[in-house]
């Protein structure tokens, strides 16, 4: 049987849709708390977040997929073995990538919980996560050899 390739387009296409979420995300930072609290913004942030942190375990998903025995349903768990299987650093999917795996589901399933207060200081703090994530991904497209994978 042969392992399954990356499916380089689709994560490239995905990556780029990250990186425009932040970029809203960023613009939305550059408000005051008050401005941000006041009107939309900070539920344009919460759409933005969610986007950009379905996109992070997307790619962390399709890549797992593409390595036997690796496959992760959970968000969670796709952090983790992301950091398992050297994808990421292993320190950044134990603490960080597992973080934004609990903020989806916050975002998700405790909405209504989420406060404009804490979406700001995730703006101002840790938008810098996705970045490292990138980064990563970049990396095992570049140099698929060294994870044991292919590209298509």
């Amino acid at each position: 049987m042969t392992n399954l390739k990356i499916e380089k387009d689709i994560v490239i296409k995905r990556m780029e849709g990250i990186e425009g979420e932040v970029a809203s995300l960023k613009e939305l930072g550059k408000k005051s708390l008050a401005e941000f609290q006041d009107g939309d913004s900070w539920k344009l942030a919460q759409f933005h977040l969610h986007r950009a942190l379905e996109g992070v375990f997307n790619i962390g998903s399709h890549i797992l997929s593409r390595i036997p025995g690796a496959t992760a349903t959970q968000y969670k768990e796709i952090a983790q073995k992301l950091g398992e299987n050297g994808i990421v650093p292993k320190d950044f999917a134990n603490q960080r990538l597992v973080e934004m795996a609990k903020y989806r589901n916050r975002l998700i399933h405790f909405y209504a919980q989420v406060t404009s207060e804490e979406l700001y200081e995730i703006i101002q703090k840790d938008l810098g996560d996705f970045d490292i994530f990138l980064t990563s991904v970049k990396e095992v497209l570049e140099n698929p050899q060294k994870f044991g994978l292919e590209i298509e």
